[in-house]
């Protein structure tokens, strides 16, 4: 494993916080779990943030439990059936590269998603720990092509499951924890440059159609020489 696919890992996260039918309803969201609103949100700007932490951790959790469960199942396997795992992977990252850059459309991904809280526990805190949690666990169509394109990653390199989730729920815990910490002047922001955000997912798109390509081939490896080549001609 290199650098460079944690980082793509990384980004897989911000992408997913970025995508453009969830990222304008975080704010409110994040806000009605510390029982306030958007308008109300500097006044409990401690608050809503501790309830922001929770959340992240909440599917952090789910996602270092699916790292490790990756990492057990998969790492001990014969060579050949690794060879298939390669193939199976860079197809699988390839496909939700192509829809990204909207080659290919899903209907199932594309489906619009509200994020509804129905039940609520007595702890704030515990609230936004299960609901991060069901939020890994059932994850938002609309967001999901990143997070499948990882799964897909991970699954090749199963010795790197759990950094490469680990990675990705950083990716996208940190924006989390700046909306919840800046809730209100992050919906305007949201609301300013919302008509962007499809630029970013294209962008991530191709990178990810190059990274599926590298895996199926088995020329991960590549990656890893070309840090090296940089790191000796930076000397």
């Amino acid at each position: 494993m290199t650098e460079v696919t944690l980082a793509i890992a990384f980004v897989a996260g911000l992408v997913s916080f970025l995508s453009p039918c969830v990222l304008p309803i975080i704010p409110g969201f994040l806000a009605y779990l510390s029982g306030t609103s958007v308008q109300g949100a500097r006044a409990k700007r401690g608050d809503i943030f501790l309830n922001s932490l929770f959340f992240v951790l909440g599917f952090s959790a789910i996602f270092a439990v699916l790292g490790v469960l990756l990492n057990s199942l998969l790492e001990s396997v014969a060579f050949e059936v690794q060879v298939w795992l390669s193939r199976v992977g860079g197809i699988i990252i390839i496909f939700f590269g192509l829809y990204l850059v909207k080659l290919i459309k899903i209907p199932f991904l594309d489906r619009e998603h509200k994020i509804a809280v129905t039940i609520k526990f007595k702890s704030k805190y515990l609230t936004s720990f299960l609901f991060g949690s069901a939020f890994a666990v059932g994850w938002t169509p609309c967001v999901g092509a990143a997070l499948g394109a990882i799964l897909g990653l991970a699954a090749t390199q199963p010795g790197a499951a759990f950094n490469l989730l680990f990675a990705y729920s950083i990716g996208l815990g940190i924006p989390f924890l700046a909306v919840g910490l800046f809730t209100a002047q992050a919906s305007n922001l949201i609301n300013r440059y919302a008509h962007i955000l499809n630029y970013v997912n294209i962008g991530f798109g191709v990178i990810l159609i190059a990274l599926g390509i590298l895996v199926f081939t088995q020329n991960l490896n590549l990656i890893a020489n070309f840090e090296l080549l940089n790191r000796w001609l930076l000397r």
